[in-house]
């Protein structure tokens, strides 16, 4: 079978079940099982697939078909220009948390900072902060040992030094005086979870599910982080669309920050918001 012959089954048995983008996610499938880069299998469409590689395609197009996310079938996911294994225990890097490290790396770039990087799942934030800040000194948490195990190979394939700690919330972090935490915590109402695309219930429910109100781990890190902050030390989190007022009536209550700001996502719906220790 050439690619194109079997790009063309895939599709259709995809589009059976009313699987997304198809064609997409058959040629990245495709693209990790030959180990070659997208464009070869644009631009090679009579290649002719060995009996190994046809039968390895077919096989993962049955996990796609029963909703499992690319990510996971291919083991990847790109963000901020790296890549990270992926698997069913953590959540998978999305382009709009992208946003929260970015900021990050702007406002601190080549500053000798303390970050935490609370629920750091897969590593992704963690691992890329330490990446493009080599000077910092950067540890991520999360209270999934299957998760730090993932963080920890990911640090090891992007040649980062990070030091994962188990921890629910701060409760095993010992050290203090953090210039920076940052978090992108479960934030999905528990009722909305069963209500979510099919693939997304594939990820880790421990990595979405954000209590009745969606707003749990935003009250625990927000009224515990301030003792874990250095003076004039800073927290940045991940938000849902629909959360930024929620957000700051809970940072007005507390009365000991101030806020700085909020950015949007690529969307236009809010995702960060940025405020220090007062």
């Amino acid at each position: 079978m050439t690619i194109n012959e079997i790009i063309k089954k895939g599709i259709y048995e995809l589009k059976k079940d009313e699987i997304e983008e198809p064609a997409l996610k058959i040629r990245m499938l495709i693209s990790s099982i030959l180990n070659k880069p997208k464009e070869f299998v644009m631009a090679h469409g009579e290649y002719i697939l060995n009996e190994e590689d046809e039968k390895e395609i077919l096989k993962k197009i049955e996990e796609l078909k029963n909703y499992i996310p690319i990510q996971y079938v291919i083991k990847n996911q790109e963000f901020m220009k790296l890549n990270f294994y992926v698997n069913e225990n953590v959540l998978i890097p999305r382009s709009d948390t992208e946003i929260l490290v970015e900021e990050i790396i702007n406002t601190f770039r080549d500053r000798k900072v303390k970050i935490l990087d609370l629920c750091t799942g897969s590593g992704c934030i963690a691992v890329s902060l330490k990446k493009y800040m080599p000077n910092a000194k950067v540890y991520g948490s999360d209270i999934s040992k299957e998760a730090l195990e993932i963080a920890k190979i990911n640090a090891k394939n992007n040649n980062t030094e990070v030091k994962f700690i188990s921890s629910d919330i701060f409760n095993n972090i010992n050290d203090k005086d953090f210039d920076i935490i940052v978090s992108n915590p479960p934030y999905i109402k528990t009722q909305v979870i069963n209500t979510l695309e099919k693939e997304v219930q594939k990820e880790p429910i421990l990595a979405l599910d954000g209590g009745n109100d969606g707003l749990f781990f935003y009250k625990k890190i927000i009224k515990e982080a301030y003792e874990y902050l250095s003076k004039d030390g800073m927290l940045f989190l991940e938000i849902g669309y629909d959360q930024k007022q929620e957000l700051l009536d809970i940072i007005k209550d507390d009365n000991r920050y101030q806020f700085i700001e909020s950015k949007k996502d690529l969307g236009n719906n809010d995702r960060i918001i940025v405020i220090r220790k007062g």
